[in-house]
């Protein structure tokens, strides 16, 4: 009976998905036509990734020509190689690291300790590398601190001689210490050279037995690939600050010589309250055994079973308090410190540099993860989206895509469970599958994300144009809004206008404000320091084309005939060859897509909003303000800002009064200065993270404990 079930559950989902397909798709051949709908559907449904296969070597070779690696004045990362015995080894160990194309300055220190092949005869002649025979045997700790004493960078890297390095390696691994700044050490994706996953960060249980996790499964799995605090990760290839690892003296010889010495520098190091976490874009292929062998009977590996012995009894209170039991399974235990379990569904990967609603999104999960979340995100295309997906995994995010999310009944019968929290943002994303949420993750709060409320918008667009079947699609998309207010635990608006709004819409629903999330950027260059203006707008919303025509139709000529010349800077990405057109026009610059907004906000004088409908916070006034940068707009485009006209914003709705507060604005540095400072405090006091916290907080807050 299971089974039917969940097949007729499967069977409804994807009718109600296709039905909510087909009516966004005759909505948007209404607004965008055939070309216009067939390039948005191209553009949310991005390749899939391709799994990782075997991964090889460089060629290893008994001698050292042409090998010659960096000596830098002043090396960023120290990377320490221990080593006995194996050169052949060493050298495509070395050789990888020369040929990885990391930008970061690095110098390579092998510590050589007391091998009795060609090593120390032939390793002094490589170029650039630094090499150190110890006296005598010291044991792997030994070697590796005595790698660190000769170290001069600001970050000590330690990398086993059976290792081969992949191209980027070392510049991911760095960056976790500037994107993740409370990180004490962070550690490399281990992968097998078959190209099986060996270690994605590494997981004790509470009586101190260790487990890698993610061991000979497929390394491009979602599970492996978003940056997570671990209990430890294997010292096959760790970095640690110079500093810190001073601090701390180093490994513990206790461990000598060697194995779970790298388990309990991760314990020092939560001690002094930082993270240990896993880098997954860091890849490094180890060849396991190749030099300690694998059998924990006999020989050095025989070390790993007695200190564990040594680990459990100085650890035995911290385990206890902190670590879950080795029958909680690997799953259970793959993440440490989260307080929450978040399913975000939205309808593609968030683009932050190219549309608001994806800047607020991404803040939200930001925002999610600092507040202590385990977070995971799908879109609906279940696409993976290259850059823009990878930057939620650096974020902490568990990002999920095809074929990983085949199918959506299926995915959510096997995890569902797991969630406390389920945020659907937009109608179309939560509708189809709220009916699945409830019946497989019975035991999470469904918040419904409106984004903006898109009946308001569509109702708007149809009034302005007369457009009667316009009127018709907003009742229904009205229909279907609020169908969802009334059946989530709690929804989102992004202001108080659209809360205002549902209290009469939807007086039994909790409706809480969520809006814009911005930085204050501050004030940029003065008002003597720029000249002309900006638009920006996302070309694929309706709302900025109609902008962008009306703005250079009717707007923009009653400027330059009192201030001829003065240029226009059009701002957007996905414009249709009318909007791209309007740039050949005397006094406008089309850019389109610029990914680095900051010369332009920095360089104009003013930025204009002349938006005749709408719905929702205008992330392009809200960007602009936080720049300090002031604001001409419509009525509509500062809805539900808290902006005062003449000491905010100025605000006209006519192409005549529009043109006179622009000329107004850019030719009163009195006026432009007053305008500057009430748009940076604006944006402290509405739309900076702190605001968004408390709804936040409130809302973690009632979900019950784990």
């Amino acid at each position: 009976m299971g089974a039917v079930r969940r097949s007729l559950q499967g069977l409804a989902f994807r009718l109600r998905q296709a039905q909510s397909l087909a009516g966004r798709g005759l909505n948007s051949l209404r607004v965008r036509g055939w070309a216009g709908t067939l390039e948005r559907w191209r553009q949310r449904r991005a390749p899939p990734l391709e799994s990782a296969g075997p991964v090889s070597a460089p060629a290893a070779s008994s001698q050292a020509a042409a090998l010659r690696l960096p000596r830098p004045d002043a090396p960023r990362a120290s990377v320490i190689v221990p080593v006995y015995n194996q050169l052949s080894m060493t050298l495509a160990c070395l050789r990888a690291l020369a040929d990885a194309g990391d930008r970061s300055a690095f110098e390579v220190i092998v510590v050589d300790d007391g091998s009795s092949d060609a090593t120390p005869q032939l390793l002094p002649t490589v170029p650039g590398l630094v090499f150190h025979r110890n006296r005598e045997n010291l044991g792997f700790i030994g070697a590796c601190n005595a790698g660190a004493a000769k170290a001069r960078g600001e970050f000590l890297v330690f990398l086993n001689n059976d290792t081969t390095v992949q191209p980027g390696w070392l510049d991911a691994l760095l960056a976790t210490f500037e994107s993740h700044p409370d990180t004490g050490l962070a550690g490399s994706k281990l992968v097998y050279p078959d190209g099986r996953l060996q270690e994605a960060g590494g997981i004790v249980f509470a009586d101190g037995s260790g487990w890698n996790y993610g061991r000979f499964e497929d390394p491009s799995h979602p599970r492996f690939n978003f940056v997570r605090e671990v209990d430890y990760c294997s010292g096959a290839a760790i970095a640690i600050r110079r500093e810190l690892f001073d601090s701390l003296q180093g490994f513990d010889p206790l461990y000598a010589p060697a194995y779970y010495e790298d388990t309990d520098l991760a314990m020092r190091v939560r001690q002094r309250g930082l993270k240990v976490r896993y880098q997954p874009a860091s890849v490094v292929v180890h060849h396991e055994g190749a030099t300690s062998g694998t059998d924990t009977s006999s020989g050095i590996k025989a070390y790993q079973v007695a200190n564990q012995a040594k680990f459990l009894e100085r650890w035995r209170e911290v385990l206890a308090r902190e670590h879950k039991p080795a029958s909680a399974g690997a799953d259970a235990a793959s993440e440490r410190g989260r307080r929450h379990r978040v399913l975000v569904l939205d309808a593609c990967t968030p683009t932050p540099d190219r549309d608001s609603g994806s800047l607020r999104m991404t803040a939200l999960l930001r925002l999610l993860r600092e507040e202590g979340c385990s977070v995971v995100f799908f879109p609906e295309n279940r696409a993976h989206d290259g850059a823009y997906t990878e930057a939620l995994q650096q974020l902490g995010v568990e990002a999920w895509w095809h074929p990983w999310v085949a199918d959506v009944p299926r995915w959510l019968a096997r995890h569902g469970k797991e969630f406390d929290l389920v945020i659907g943002s937009r109608h179309y994303v939560l509708g189809p599958a709220l009916p699945l949420l409830r019946s497989l993750a019975p035991r999470a709060r469904v918040v419904f994300d409106t984004v903006d409320l898109h009946f308001l918008r569509e109702q708007r667009e149809a009034e302005l144009a007369g457009d009667a079947a316009g009127l018709r699609t907003a009742a229904r998309t009205r229909k279907a809004e609020l169908a969802l207010v009334a059946q989530a635990d709690l929804t989102w608006v992004v202001s108080e206008a659209e809360r205002v709004l549902l209290c009469t819409e939807a007086p039994d629903a909790t409706v809480d404000v969520v809006s814009n999330i911005h930085d204050v950027a501050g004030a940029g260059p003065g008002f003597a320091a720029r000249e002309g203006l900006l638009f920006v707008g996302g070309f694929r919303h309706p709302p900025n084309v109609d902008a962008a025509r009306w703005l250079a139709d009717e707007i923009l000529p009653r400027i330059h005939a009192r201030r001829p010349g003065l240029p226009l800077h059009l701002v957007g990405g996905d414009a249709s060859p009318a909007v791209q057109a309007l740039g050949e026009r005397e006094g406008i610059q089309f850019h389109g897509y610029v990914p680095d907004l900051g010369p332009l906000l920095n360089g104009v004088r003013v930025s204009v909003a002349p938006l005749r409908y709408g719905a929702g916070v205008k992330g392009k006034v809200n960007q602009a303000l936080a720049h300090g940068l002031p604001v001409v707009a419509t009525t509509c485009a500062v809805e539900g800002m808290h902006l005062a006209d003449g000491s905010d914003v100025l605000v006209a709705d006519d192409a005549d009064a529009f043109a006179q507060a622009v000329l107004r604005l850019h030719e009163d540095s009195a006026l432009w200065s007053r305008l500057s400072e009430g748009g940076l405090e604006n944006t402290r006091r509405h739309f900076s993270p702190d605001v968004v916290r408390a709804p936040l907080r409130r809302l973690l807050d009632g979900l019950p404990g784990r």
